[in-house]
């Protein structure tokens, strides 16, 4: 319930809802993987709220992201500018590789799980959540009309507010459904450690067996997945 109330204000109180969102990312990831000594790095970093709670469990903290004025780390921790489809760093190079809410605004979400697993190392842990399109908040500022169509909705929200919203359909936010991402994590090279409806409490996990009903009701899909 914290969760689900501080993503309701997450245009008006960012800093409430990624403080929660980077407390609850640490407790996911910890119990699949220790921090203490590990790289962690985070693909579309730009919230000055992770780098600090990573840093806190021991973990050495790296943020990627492709606007140079999103990365605020803040102290002991790094800062690289690149794309995520593109990652400027060696093969096997980190024990943890996350990215929150980064995947429905990158076009070639496939090319983005590519690099996280290509950055990690075997054995190391890969954590993806995002917002699935067909959910209540799939069109961000634009929602609920998303769910007449992407476009529509950016037209409508230009008309009111006089000017174009920032998720901006087609450009800078993508339709990713919950069936796309459940498709990503099943393939050979990785172990598949959790898939949820993030937010929700762990008895609701069953939406996700039912097709149709998933799209609508998942507001997060997380998917906590091991490299091979």
């Amino acid at each position: 319930m914290r969760l689900f109330r501080s993503f309701l204000v997450e245009q008006t109180d960012p800093d409430r809802f990624y403080t929660d969102v980077a407390d609850d990312t640490v407790a996911l990831i910890t119990r699949h993987e220790q921090l203490d000594g590990r790289t962690v790095l985070d693909v579309g970093a730009g919230q000055e709220q992770f780098a600090p709670r990573f840093v806190a469990r021991g973990a050495r903290y790296l943020a990627v992201d492709i606007e140079r004025g999103a990365l605020r780390t803040g102290p002991d921790a790094g800062a690289v500018v690149g794309r995520g489809e593109q990652l400027p760093f060696a093969d096997d190079a980190v024990d943890v590789v996350m990215s929150n809410n980064v995947m429905e605004h990158v076009p070639d979400r496939g090319a983005l799980l590519d690099e996280m697993l290509r950055v990690v190392r075997p054995d190391g842990l890969v954590f993806v959540s995002y917002t699935a399109w067909y959910g209540p908040w799939g069109g961000h500022e634009t929602s609920p009309w998303h769910l007449v169509g992407g476009h529509r909705a950016r037209r409508r929200y230009e008309r009111r507010h006089g000017r174009p919203p920032k998720n901006r359909f087609g450009e800078t936010m993508h339709a990713v459904t919950v069936r796309e991402g459940l498709g990503m994590a099943h393939r050979s090279d990785v172990e598949i450690l959790q898939v949820a409806p993030r937010y929700f409490p762990e008895w609701a996990d069953v939406v996700l067996r039912v097709p149709g009903l998933r799209e609508l009701v998942t507001w997060n899909l997380m998917l906590v997945l091991r490299r091979r």
